[in-house]
């Protein structure tokens, strides 16, 4: 077995695999092919061959490649072997020449095939457990039981000990605010939220005809001495807040900050609505507002930015099973439920210990990506946190913000300017979402653009004749 081995191209290291070999086998394929082990067009060994060597039959060895082909790792060509590919089809987001959609805030694609493959493994495990009624059936307007369950066992290392009668699985954190906010407020009535501040927000309010009051901020976000004024004189009936890795600027509120402002909130019976977004990508979170006043916050923590994006599932935690009930005749009014397929899948990944593995690879990929950032615009007036995918850009005197953005559309990367998230007059600033390049080959071509941008003047740039 050893000389086979050693005249083989390539034969798997496969230790003490877990599961199906054939799937160990094609892990490995993708793998060694990410890793740079397998290039592109490298022959792989005939099936017998490698069977032989490894010791097993030939039908695994078979249905390992038709599994790396269906995956787009290999292909077979006629009378000459099979051959890595050069890329899986369709795998990651589309980009040209490095420069993409940076306006878009993504959590970062990790470069672990083996993990990608669990995912997708644990979303045919659903098919089996639960079978065609996932599909065929609708669920509890606020979840089903086991998926409420799931949802406060991803909470508890934030919020503590949950009861599922407390949680609500919303279709995302979109329809969540919608939910919430009609039932706090009503029409004509005002609301707060930081000054700048997260542009579905802004969306729900004007669909509900209510009026945002902005909240002054500084580098540590929300300032509560501006909060207790705004409270004072205006009287709003809610405070919406993203206290964490805020968007757009990526402050966290400091835990004396959010002592304060929740006794300000108590002392003018306003409501806070606590958007934790990105909550769980920090290590070691400050405490949430909905573990140090559950009795006042309505707390949703969205998926999207910790998970996948694709699932559009929240989970809503109130203050008091009356509370949910309220709620659920308010999603049932709106928005119908959160989809049982999605919920099923986040409730299995939840159980299945994978969301967490998949969470640290986003929070690993993060870092290299803010890695990237530091290096590549050191003299740049950037806020941003080192546990974030996404950074506030604030420019030099010589640029406004309308024209940097459209000079660097021009150039093929577009950023989302302060206009979007300003309540009252916009700083000269931009966001730029550090995850949606597909590899940091992408976005560092990307900050080589904005780098350059930076360094020029907007006069030298005009080309009128």
């Amino acid at each position: 077995m050893a000389g086979n081995r050693e005249r083989l191209s390539w034969v798997p290291m496969l230790g003490k695999a877990r599961g199906p070999l054939y799937l160990a086998i094609a892990d490995q394929i993708a793998a060694d092919s990410a890793a740079g082990r397998l290039p592109a067009g490298t022959r792989l060994p005939p099936q017998r061959a490698l069977a032989a060597a490894l010791g097993i039959d030939f039908t695994t060895v078979s249905r390992a490649y038709n599994e790396a082909r269906r995956r787009g790792l290999i292909e077979g060509r006629v009378g000459q072997g099979t051959y890595v590919q050069a890329r899986p089809r369709g795998a990651g987001r589309s980009s040209s020449a490095g420069l993409v959609d940076m306006s878009m805030n993504l959590p970062p694609l990790f470069d672990d095939p083996a993990l990608a493959e669990r995912l997708w493994r644990d979303i045919a495990d659903v098919q089996h457990e639960q079978g065609l009624a996932v599909l065929m059936r609708y669920q509890p307007v606020g979840g089903a039981r086991q998926d409420r369950v799931a949802g406060a066992a991803w909470l508890k290392p934030r919020l503590g000990e949950v009861s599922p009668e407390r949680l609500l699985v919303c279709p995302g954190a979109q329809g969540a605010l919608l939910a919430v906010l009609g039932m706090l407020a009503t029409k004509g009535d005002r609301i707060c939220a930081e000054a700048l501040t997260y542009p579905g927000l802004r969306s729900v309010a004007a669909y509900l005809g209510m009026e945002v009051l902005g909240v002054a901020m500084d580098e540590e976000g929300l300032v509560p001495e501006a909060f207790e004024a705004v409270c004072r004189e205006q009287r709003p009936k809610v405070l919406y807040c993203n206290p964490t890795l805020h968007n757009p600027t990526t402050a966290t509120l400091p835990l004396k900050r959010r002592e304060a402002i929740v006794a300000i909130a108590r002392r003018y019976g306003v409501a806070i609505i606590e958007d934790d977004a990105y909550g769980a990508l920090p290590a070691a979170p400050v405490p949430p507002f909905a573990a140090l006043a559950p009795d006042l916050v309505y707390h949703v923590a969205g998926l999207a930015k910790c998970l996948s994006p694709a699932l559009r599932i929240a989970y809503l935690v109130v203050p008091n099973p009356i509370a949910a009930g309220r709620l659920e005749s308010a999603i049932r009014a709106t928005v119908g439920m959160a989809s049982p397929l999605s919920a099923a899948i986040a409730t299995r990944w939840i159980g299945e210990g994978t969301a967490q593995a998949v969470l640290t690879a986003i929070r690993g990929e993060a870092g290299r990506r803010q890695k990237l950032v530091a290096a590549s615009l050191p003299g740049a007036d950037v806020l941003t946190d080192r546990e974030s995918f996404h950074l506030w850009l604030r420019l030099p005197a010589h640029w406004n913000r309308g024209e940097f953005a459209a000079r660097l559309r021009a150039a093929g990367t577009s950023v989302v300017a302060s206009d979007a998230f300003a309540l009252s007059e916009p700083p000269e600033a931009v966001r730029l979402g550090l995850g949606a390049p597909e590899t940091k080959v992408d976005l560092q071509g990307s900050l080589d653009v904005i780098s350059d941008l930076l360094a020029q003047s907007p006069a030298a740039l005009n080309l009128v004749v």
